[in-house]
């Protein structure tokens, strides 16, 4: 049983608002179920974790296909080992991927201890570049690169295993496949209220559609 002094609400204020009615009336939308703005560009709905993911992807798409690409672009949406599959059936030097290619990643900007001893990701600041020994590190750099070329906002993560996401499958395909890993903060994970900045997905979509027109054909991404 959670306990009330370990309860809040969230209106998503990006700092601690002072009391006003304006409060209250966010606070009533809120007891319905289903995707709704709130303040400072968030929203909440059940199952964020897949529909971000999936969003970015195909806008991503969307949006590489307006500009010149040299190289083959796909999008897939497996789940957990199917992902490997389509990575052995494509054959990619590389694959950037989402909670099936682009993940959500936990927020730890919340008032309880979470947010001293998480890792810092906070919805607003970005998507979370990760690193670590699932990600090839010259794809890391590369994304880096194109952030900071296109001015996007980012995060930086690191995880010390294999992640449970798809680039876990993904980067063990065939020979290996070099692979990437973008997050979405994401605040209350796996719940009915997950909550987004859709700010962050925008600049998602942004930073994979720039990372994939970057690329020439003939990159190598040997570590």
């Amino acid at each position: 049983m959670v306990k009330l002094k370990d309860m809040w609400l969230d209106i998503g204020a990006k700092d601690k608002p002072r009391p006003r009615a304006s409060y209250l009336s966010a606070i009533r939308s809120h007891c319905n179920l289903g995707f709704q703005e709130m303040r400072n560009n968030y929203a909440n709905a059940p199952a964020m974790d897949d529909k971000t993911g999936l969003w970015v992807c195909i806008e991503a798409l969307r949006r590489a296909s307006q500009k010149k690409l040299n190289c083959a672009l796909y999008r897939f949406r497996p789940c957990r080992k199917k992902s490997a599959c389509a990575a052995r059936k494509r054959a990619p030097t590389e694959s950037i991927r989402s909670g099936n290619c682009v993940d959500v990643d936990h927020a730890t900007d919340l008032p309880d201890d979470r947010q001293k001893t998480g890792r810092g990701c906070c919805p607003g600041k970005g998507p979370v570049i990760c690193r670590g020994p699932n990600m090839n590190p010259r794809v890391v750099e590369r994304l880096i690169e194109t952030a900071k070329a296109n001015e996007i906002p980012y995060q930086l993560a690191a995880d010390g295993r294999a992640t449970g996401t798809d680039a876990n499958p993904i980067q063990i395909s065939r020979a290996g496949v070099a692979a990437g890993l973008v997050g979405i903060p994401n605040r209350y994970m796996h719940s009915a209220v997950e909550m987004v900045s859709l700010d962050d997905i925008d600049r998602a979509a942004d930073l994979l559609a720039n990372f994939a027109t970057s690329l020439s054909g003939n990159d190598d991404f040997t570590p």
